[in-house]
């Protein structure tokens, strides 16, 4: 053990912020140049400036005045509430199911989430299964096939359990149903929980991607923002962005850094639960 007033605890301590230091450093330069260069008329792939060599918004100004950007950007929006809310649901529901101790067939039902955590079906039986349904070419593949994560189960089972039994007793004394207690007592004490939990599933269908090529081949007009923005990236596909006079790394950032905005307004509201809630619901046996 290392005393506080020691000197091998001073220069773990320092070396410690040092290495910490080093990994914020590592992680911001590449987002620090991604929002330097949207601004800048001259922006390149190979050359980091600490600030732009000519500033401009145009790259903004076109992305907002492109008719092309708001529908994937409606469908990214659209698909993260309802997939988020689904999987929430879904989740939510499970977990307090789980956390009753008196549940029949607890342990069944606990080895049925848990078993998806080790063997998963994969890309081809996930995509037979879809188009046997008839969902294919469909939105309701992207949050469905998500609509609960084990590991945000157990988190979620966890925190419930950590609600004292006495405040079940009192709302069965007082009346309540079992969904009513759920309702009006747990999801109220389960705030950071949910809120943390919530924030992963919301991160999670924004930056979904890869199941809107698999499930949605005919029909691309129902691609989200994150296809939209890998083929803006990665194919360099401009179509709709015709007539700007600047670099098309500028336009390239802009897209990333608006993509990467409402993320960014969200974490804020729910920083406060969120410590609190991986905590309480990662601690407890």
């Amino acid at each position: 053990m290392l005393h506080r007033d020691s000197a091998s605890y001073t220069t773990f301590k320092v070396l410690n912020t040092l290495f910490m230091c080093l990994i914020i450093v590592t992680v911001m330069i590449p987002l620090l140049k991604i929002i330097i260069d949207s601004f800048d008329g001259k922006a390149s792939e190979t050359v980091f400036r600490f600030f732009p060599e000519s500033f401009t918004l145009d790259a903004y100004k076109v992305i907002i005045s492109r008719p092309v950007i708001f529908r994937p950007l409606i469908i990214s929006v659209v698909v993260t509430i309802i997939g988020s809310a689904v999987a929430m649901t879904i989740t939510s529901l499970y977990a307090y199911g789980l956390s009753k101790k008196d549940l029949p067939g607890r342990k069944f039902f606990m080895g049925i989430a848990l078993v998806t955590m080790v063997f998963r079906a994969g890309m081809i039986p996930l995509f037979l299964v879809v188009n046997q349904l008839g969902l294919l070419n469909t939105i309701f593949p992207i949050f469905l096939v998500h609509a609960m994560d084990a590991y945000y189960l157990i988190l979620l089972k966890n925190f419930f359990e950590g609600i004292p039994s006495s405040i079940f007793d009192a709302a069965e004394i007082d009346g309540c149903t079992p969904f009513q207690t759920f309702v009006r007592v747990v999801l109220p004490l389960s705030k950071p929980g949910l809120a943390a939990i919530g924030l992963f599933y919301i991160v999670f269908f924004w930056n979904q991607f890869f199941d809107y090529i698999l499930y949605i081949q005919t029909k691309p007009h129902l691609h989200n923002f994150q296809v939209f923005l890998r083929s803006l990236v990665i194919e360099t596909d401009t179509q709709g962005f015709e007539g700007f006079s600047f670099a098309t790394q500028s336009l390239k950032n802009a897209a990333i850094t608006v993509s990467i905005i409402p993320v960014l307004i969200l974490y804020p509201f729910v920083q406060k639960h969120f410590v609190k809630g991986i905590n309480l619901g990662g601690v407890k046996g």
